[in-house]
């Protein structure tokens, strides 16, 4: 029998807990809104630039890698539908709160680097778009941080509707690219690659070619990280994450290679730019078609992602706080609006430093091998579970062989990175976190109150018998 989802509107202590308003449709567009971000103007000049025409195959393969991934988490999701579930999870299967804990603030931090990059982008495109010079970028940003915060704090229904708003407007966004381009389809091979890997027909050349696009393109599908977070705000979560995960992975595959093919069909790989390349697609295709009007929509794709990703680290904070991980207050949730507003407000403190600091490119790369190290953490976290003879199914299950090959991936995936040009910075900086969050941990005695954890997965294990 799967996990029953948690009371609606107040826990067995009386404390006020999320509001479960959240739809199968709605999470499905959160987790496309999540995957379909701005990086995807340029990521396919990008990818063109390695696989020539036939940069399609790339997102392929790379949907097939992260759906591993993908599936272990929706497994995960339909036994234990909680926020902080990557940590619940953790702890579950090892019982080592440092490990959870690490896990924990590393999909935060992972979550924190990216809103405060989003949030200079965002002042940096209003700025130019409105001609807003006069302002400086820090006032710009911090304006956004307050909105979006607002919005947070205002309650998941108010976020659904505004990442809906977002994910629609940047879905639009690249289906107008596909539109102004089908008439050109056909009009260029979709398998030709670079010189240098068709030579001769060399497949083994051109099959490196295809696995080093489809670890540019991986990052393009890894949303079900905040889909799991925001689980207990789900209705019938343990049936519709899962549902929702694979829904939006597909969605994204699907847009991701008209896309692919589209911008390869109205220009030759070899034009298309490196940064930008579907703004010039457009351009090509549609010369009457006002550029303003991707530039509005980068805007609300950028802002999406900083959504997503601040509702997911709130929740994280809020999960692991409940768990004993993290202080009681970063669990409280207000009475009214059912929002977990002390995490909102913790985190808006942070990404408001951190977007001060400029250029953080560094630090974002270090945050990317912290988040592949989670994602095999939990891959073999279910594996675990599975051979657990007391541990009771979810709704969904996925063979074992997915999550022993998820982590094999991932893994394979952070030795990639690390070997990767970028010299040793980002590597150090990852490895820096990691201890830090350590030391963290000892200071600030989390996991000590070992009593609550145990209550904490007691609590789980009767309202999955219940």
């Amino acid at each position: 029998m799967s996990t029953p989802d948690v009371a609606a509107s107040a826990g067995a202590d009386g404390e006020p807990t999320l509001d479960r308003s959240v739809t199968l449709f709605q999470i499905t567009l959160y987790g496309l809104g999540s995957m379909l971000g701005a990086g995807i103007y340029g990521l396919v000049g990008q990818a063109a630039g390695q696989l020539g025409s036939a940069v399609w195959m790339a997102f392929v393969v790379s949907m097939i890698a992260a759906m591993l991934t993908g599936l272990s988490y929706a497994n995960v999701v339909s036994r234990h539908p909680k926020a902080g579930g990557a940590a619940y999870v953790t702890q579950r299967a090892y019982g080592i709160p440092l490990l959870s804990y690490v896990v924990g603030l590393a999909v935060v931090c992972s979550g924190l680097t990216s809103i405060a990059t989003q949030s200079n982008v965002v002042a940096a495109s209003v700025q130019k778009l409105m001609g807003l010079e006069a302002i400086p970028v820090w006032v710009l940003a911090f304006g956004f941080l307050l909105i979006v915060a607002g919005i947070l704090l205002r309650g998941i229904k108010e976020s659904m509707y505004f990442n809906v708003v977002c994910t629609i407007i940047e879905a639009a966004g690249l289906l107008l690219v596909i539109a102004v381009s089908v008439s050109y389809w056909g009009a260029n091979p979709l398998t030709e690659f670079p010189p240098e890997a068709s030579h001769n027909g060399e497949l083994g050349a051109i099959a490196v070619l295809i696995m080093q696009g489809a670890v540019l393109t991986f990052f393009s599908f890894i949303g079900f990280e905040d889909m799991l977070n925001v689980s207990e705000e789900c209705k019938d979560a343990s049936r519709n994450v899962p549902l929702a995960i694979i829904l939006a992975m597909i969605g994204a595959t699907i847009i991701y290679m008209a896309v692919a093919v589209s911008a390869v069909s109205v220009m030759h790989w070899s034009e298309l730019p490196k940064e930008l390349a579907l703004v010039e697609v457009v351009k090509r295709a549609a010369p009457w078609f006002p550029p303003i009007i991707l530039s509005v929509v980068t805007i609300f794709a950028v802002s999406n992602t900083a959504l997503v990703n601040w509702i997911m680290g709130s929740r994280l904070l809020y999960g692991m706080s409940r768990q004993g991980l993290m202080p009681q207050a970063l669990g409280k949730v207000h009475p009214t609006r059912r929002t977990p507003h002390v995490a909102i407000l913790t985190l808006l403190a942070i990404v408001m430093v951190l977007s001060l600091l400029g250029d953080i490119k560094a630090l974002a790369q270090a945050t990317v091998l912290l988040l592949l190290t989670v994602f095999t953490v939990v891959n073999v976290a279910l594996v675990v579970l599975k051979r657990r003879p007391d541990e009771k199914p979810g709704k969904f299950e996925v063979p074992i062989i997915v999550p022993i090959l998820g982590a094999i991936v991932c893994g394979s995936l952070i030795v990639v990175r690390l070997f990767q040009s970028g010299g040793v910075v980002a590597p150090a900086i990852a490895f820096g976190l990691i201890a830090l969050i350590a030391v963290m941990y000892f200071v600030t005695g989390a996991g000590r109150d070992q009593e609550r954890l145990q209550r904490f997965i007691a609590q789980d294990d009767a309202a999955a018998e219940a």
